[in-house]
């Protein structure tokens, strides 16, 4: 791939690990838009849920091939990377981690992009209580230990793994840390942020104290990813969320926007210490990149949620229709051969 800022692939080769995920899939979807030519991970090729939202996609006839991988497996990623210029890393574990910047080393990528986290930044108690978290700002990795808080830890343990492994081997690594993405599913199942803002619409008065920095749409997330691939000028972490912000300030927000659901009112500062921003992305921000606002994210998350419902109930609905139909058949088959065995049977 090409080291400038113009936008556009010219069929380069760029491969998206965990291509079939929440993430993955957006930015596999907005690669192909600019004329990128894409290697995509998954998990299961046989899968269709893993596939065929992908394959759907414009582009992907001509310009996306899957492959199967297990990050633990090196060689299964060797067989992906061959042939690609950039990287996209997607759910990173720190042995998978490793491999996969193992290969891109080995086959000459140019740059890889490593999906880490907001939770490699929070929670991180002794930051000064006066400064705005940015970049500079780590998961405090003992905090975690102490209070059982895997899923930052693994976060952050994953992201200096890879900081790690750039400064010895002189590998070019640029990192984007989501916050809670949000916004329209492309793959059949919910992330996590979804499955967050179900549970609240619900009645769930879950805080998330350690898990919450300010939302981001999926589709920013994706365009941030792309962003430090072709700017040479980015370096180092980028925050990526709309604004820093409280989860109270994000469901006080859906209770406005969606008083039919009658959700339940949550303290206003949910994550304590932590200071408000508009421009806590602002790395990102210069490079070009206008953050789709809490509100629309907000709307267009919980509408999806509405038409994947009804889809859901359609198809259970015609499942159940279905199911009726054989079992009426069924029954009248039953009904059919109980009369012909009742019948008198001739004897040769």
């Amino acid at each position: 791939m090409s080291s400038n800022t113009k936008a556009g692939g010219d069929g380069q080769v760029v491969c998206v690990t965990g291509g079939s995920g929440f993430i993955g899939s957006w930015l596999v979807r907005l690669l192909l838009d600019r004329g990128y030519t894409v290697h995509a991970t998954v998990k299961d090729l046989k899968d269709e849920k893993e596939t065929k939202h992908l394959e759907a996609l414009e582009g992907a006839e001509s310009r996306l091939r899957l492959f199967q991988i297990d990050l633990l497996d090196y060689d299964s990623i060797v067989a992906a990377v061959t042939g690609s210029s950039g990287r996209e890393l997607l759910e990173p574990a720190i042995k998978g981690t490793l491999n996969v910047l193992t290969a891109a080393k080995e086959l000459g990528v140019r740059r890889v992009v490593v999906t880490s986290s907001i939770s490699a930044i929070t929670p991180s108690p002794n930051w000064p209580a006066d400064k705005v978290k940015n970049e500079d700002c780590w998961t405090d990795v003992e905090y975690c230990k102490q209070n059982g808080l895997w899923y930052p830890l693994s976060k952050t343990l994953a992201e200096k793994a890879a900081w790690e492994f750039a400064k010895e081997k002189g590998l070019d690594v640029v990192v984007v840390n989501p916050g809670t993405v949000m916004g329209p599913i492309i793959p059949p199942a919910l992330n996590a942020s979804m499955l967050m803002l179900l549970r609240f619409l619900q009645g769930c008065t879950e805080i998330y104290e350690n898990f919450f920095m300010g939302p981001v749409h999926v589709k920013d997330v994706a365009l941030a990813h792309i962003l430090v691939y072709e700017n040479t000028s980015a370096t180092g972490r980028h925050l990526c969320v709309e604004a820093i912000s409280h989860y109270g300030d994000f469901t006080a927000m859906v209770a406005e926007l969606y008083p039919e659901y009658n959700v339940p009112r949550l303290p206003k500062d949910t994550q304590p210490g932590l200071l408000r921003t508009k421009d806590g992305s602002k790395k990102l921000m210069d490079l070009g990149l206008q953050f789709i606002p809490m509100e629309q994210i907000i709307k267009e998350t919980v509408e999806k949620k509405k038409e994947n419902l009804k889809r859901i109930a359609r198809d259970l609905e015609n499942q159940a229709k279905t199911t009726l139909e054989f079992y009426t058949r069924w029954a009248s088959c039953t009904s059919k051969l109980k009369k012909a065995s009742s019948l008198p049977r001739l004897a040769f």
